[in-house]
């Protein structure tokens, strides 16, 4: 399987090349197309040039020409590829390149032939053009102008396009090379966070596979690339091995709550059948109750651990009806009544017709918690629980006068297992799972809450639903 770097390296290497030589092939066409077109217009210039000096050889004393001199011109139009040849204006012929100089000619003509076909691979053939001859406006002769058509290359210039096609190759193949150097570095840029970023995915699986966390949860790759999706993935790679971390630390202290929980029932439990076994206590009926009631918290403490579980990890299969949540609200606030009557405290409503389409049972067992909790931390006063209508949700108040919880707390209460009362005694019992209940069955609902307290003047949590 190919690396990411290297199927980078080889696709920006293979369209840059590509791209370039592209580029080169319509640069190479536009200059020969360009230097054709001058090509062309210098060969009829050469052609303007020689009829003006075989114009300029007639003598109109004589009626003739310079012979000496038009062979002479001839023979070096000759060597340039500009075959003369000279009739009268009878047509009657003058001078004739060929038959001067047969050899010369016709070895400049091959040349010519041979480095347009060979070099340009241009298949062109020999062609004559006639040019006429005047003196005041009369006939005087005419010149014959056999050249390699439709045009041809000098020597000067065949060399001059052979450099300029040479600087191309040489520049192309400069370029593709730079091309690849650049696409090995962007390749390396970008595949090197990637491999980073997957290597620490990779010591985080294996440290969860090996047992090890605590060696991998804390690796961490810079998210400083210049790049913002490299630096968004390095950032999420962090936030997850963070977010792990902060789980492990979670799952750690679980335990160790779990541990400590369990630990005071089967303490007291084992601490008095086995005084009960040596004889030192009599098994009556009040250490059987006392016996009886730990074994009760630790089934309770049990079934809100399997309630938080599957709350959890099954995400609330939420069974919505319609019904009037006020009613719901009295049918518990009445299931504390001689609870509260028992303590000498005053359990009071304030509510309101208040339709809703929610899980009864599950919000039941939310008002449940939070009353239990009102109650059991009030020696006092009063609990209170009331109905407000918002612009779109109900917002349910339980308002007590009990010891509230200290402002350092606060941002805990909901956490499982926390708890602002570090004594764990059995006056103020519970194991810290009410609340995260409660908030995990609110937030099922799309809802929120909250609570505001002052330590020893207590506490007020509100549902919004």
């Amino acid at each position: 399987m190919i690396s990411l770097q290297n199927r980078l390296t080889l696709t920006y290497s293979l369209f840059i090349s590509i791209a370039l030589l592209v580029l080169t092939m319509i640069v190479n066409q536009f200059t020969a197309l360009i230097f054709t077109g001058l090509i062309k217009e210098n060969i009829a210039e050469k052609n303007r040039e020689i009829v003006r000096i075989m114009d300029e050889q007639y003598d109109p004393n004589s009626n003739g020409f310079d012979e000496i001199t038009v062979e002479a011109m001839g023979m070096y139009f000759a060597h340039e590829g500009y075959i003369l040849s000279l009739e009268d204006e009878k047509g009657q012929l003058i001078w004739d390149a060929r038959s001067c100089d047969m050899q010369q000619c016709a070895k400049v003509l091959n040349d010519i032939t041979e480095r347009m076909e060979t070099t340009f691979s241009l298949n062109g053939a020999l062609q004559n053009q006639h040019y006429p001859l005047t003196y005041n406006g009369r006939t005087i002769g005419t010149v014959t102008i056999e050249t390699y058509g439709p045009f041809f290359y000098s020597e000067t210039e065949t060399q001059f396009l052979t450099s300029i096609n040479r600087l191309l190759l040489v520049a192309s193949v400069v370029f593709i090379l730079l091309s690849i150097v650049v696409s090995v570095l962007l390749s390396r840029t970008i595949a090197r966070p990637i491999l980073k970023a997957g290597e620490a995915a990779r010591q985080i699986a294996l440290g969860y596979t090996s047992g090890s966390t605590h060696h991998t949860l804390g690796i961490r790759i810079p998210d400083t690339y210049k790049m913002r999706e490299l630096a968004e993935l390095s950032h999420s790679i962090n936030e997850l091995a963070e977010e792990l971390e902060e789980g492990e630390r979670r799952q750690k202290r679980l335990t160790a709550d779990i541990a400590h929980e369990l630990r005071t029932p089967l303490t007291c439990l084992q601490g008095t059948i086995e005084a009960m076994i040596d004889g030192v206590w009599k098994p009556d009926t009040e250490r059987l109750v006392s016996c009886h009631e730990e074994v009760i918290r630790l089934t309770k403490l049990v079934e809100d651990l399997n309630t938080l579980t599957h709350l959890e990890w099954n995400d609330i299969d939420l069974n919505k009806t319609d019904f009037d949540l006020s009613k719901l609200l009295h049918l518990t606030v009445e299931q504390f009544m001689p609870l509260a009557q028992e303590k000498g405290i005053a359990l009071t409503v304030k509510l309101r017709e208040s339709p809703i389409i929610a899980d009864y049972d599950r919000l039941k067992q939310v008002f449940i918690n939070l009353l239990s909790n009102a109650i059991k931390y009030t020696d006092c006063g009063s609990v209170m629980v009331s109905i407000e209508k918002g612009e779109k949700n109900w917002a349910i108040r339980i308002a007590d006068t009990g010891m509230g919880i200290p402002e350092s707390d606060i941002p805990h209460v909901f956490e499982r297992f926390y708890r602002s009362d570090k004594s764990r005694n059995h006056n103020t019992g519970g194991a810290g799972i009410g609340l995260t209940i409660a908030a995990t069955i609110v937030g099922a609902h799309g809802g929120s809450i909250s609570v505001e307290s002052e330590n020893g003047k207590g506490s007020v949590f509100t549902v919004q639903i």
